[in-house]
């Protein structure tokens, strides 16, 4: 399962965000550090389902009404503060707790009313692009100390007649989730010297900076825009490359405790919902708070930072296996079970290789079940294909 890590600063919204988006119960509050263990749980993506094609709905219970939601994991630390990479605060915690994730949304402030530490002060008086840099920052520093100091492993190694660098530097940052892949892509758009010995400290911070990027890519989720100033959102956007997703994790968390009260009508990443319960007159002004920061935005934007981490900068398709290709069943019946998230550009190998080892093995070929006719193994997949596996292996 692919892990979407929270990154930022103490008191941004990180559990807000963690607690909406996963209806987990974690401690909340108004001060810094209010996480201390890392809290994990499962969330979603959403896009939608192929039973839209069909005349029924599908039924499964990650599908309301056509809108699928596919299973992540979301990863929820302690905060960061300047300095993390040194151990301050407890970066070094959550650094560590990063080493897994996929992609990481840094939650920032975008109402400027808590400073580099988390601390609350005035409604704009912090620049929240201030904690887009640092975030980076300490990530960065974070790994170029990893890579420092294992160093000398690397020039050890080097002293054998068959050294091979790539080797060496993947086995260095595979605890961080490089692959030898990312490690070659890398080294082929950086200069340095033949000799591992002869690299300074910047040739390693380089290669730890670009390694963080390929690895561990960034959505900046502007949090608290019901709050922000005029034009915070806009100079947020400006001031970086990353992806900027403004945010209520207040108004998502009300919207799904409301919704499972039989208050509201709304699904997760809807723009907008329907009152269809009995609400005070303070709980009316609350709803239609949110209403007007969603009508802004489109939406609370906690959805839409999920989608943009999985199927922006991962660049994920949905795939659905499926054992009766006409039917879009399981072998007991059920329409459309199983959803993968797979790399864009995968084949129906692939596929199958998702699904269990085994049946990777065991591929003979694959049936497009939308038309009935069989794929060749160099296929490329796309969003929302029904595919039919067929392996010596079975379903």
């Amino acid at each position: 399962m692919l892990t979407v890590a929270l990154a930022g600063k103490p008191n941004a919204g990180k559990s807000t965000f963690y607690t909406a988006a996963t209806m987990a119960d974690v401690d909340v509050a108004n001060y810094p550090f209010t996480t201390i263990d890392a809290n994990r749980g499962v969330t979603h993506v959403r896009t939608e389902c192929p039973c839209l094609d069909r005349e029924e709905r599908c039924g499964d219970e990650n599908c309301r009404d056509g809108k699928r939601y596919v299973p992540v994991e979301l990863l929820d630390v302690a905060g960061l503060v300047p300095g993390a990479h040194e151990g301050k605060g407890l970066g070094n915690q959550f650094l560590d707790e990063l080493t897994n994730a996929d992609v990481v949304c840094n939650v920032v402030d975008a109402s400027g009313a808590t400073n580099a530490e988390g601390e609350p002060v005035e409604v704009g008086a912090h620049d929240p692009l201030d904690d887009v840099d640092f975030v980076e920052e300490e990530m960065d520093l974070w790994l170029a100390g990893i890579v420092d100091r294992n160093w000398e492993g690397v020039e050890r190694q080097s002293r054998s007649p068959d050294f091979d660098l790539e080797a060496a530097v993947t086995d260095l940052l595979t605890g961080f989730g490089a692959t030898e892949h990312d490690v070659t892509a890398v080294l082929r758009e950086l200069e340095y010297p033949d000799d591992p010995k002869a690299w300074s400290d910047d040739d390693r911070e380089d290669l730890a900076r670009a390694i963080r990027r390929r690895t561990k890519p960034i959505v900046v989720v502007a949090n608290k825009v019901d709050a922000a100033p005029e034009g915070a959102v806009d100079r947020l956007r400006e001031g970086t490359d990353k992806p900027v997703v403004p945010a209520t994790a207040d108004g998502e968390l009300a919207l799904r405790r409301a919704a499972e009260a039989g208050v509201v009508d709304y699904d997760p990443g809807d723009e907008g919902f329907d009152v269809v319960g009995e609400v005070s007159e303070g709980q009316r002004k609350g709803l239609e708070a949110i209403r007007g920061a969603m009508a802004e935005h489109g939406g609370t934007g906690v959805q839409t930072a999920l989608n943009t981490a999985v199927y922006d900068l991962l660049d994920r398709i949905t795939v659905y296996p499926v054992q009766d290709a006409s039917k879009w069943t399981d072998g007991t019946g059920n329409v459309l079970p199983d959803a993968f998230l797979l790399p864009s550009g995968s084949t129906p190998p692939d596929m199958a290789y998702a699904v269990h080892t085994d049946i990777g093995e065991g591929y003979l070929h694959a049936v497009d079940a939308r038309s009935s006719r069989r794929i060749g193994e160099a296929h490329e997949l796309s969003e929302g294909d029904v595919v039919k596996i067929v392996s010596t292996a079975g379903p």
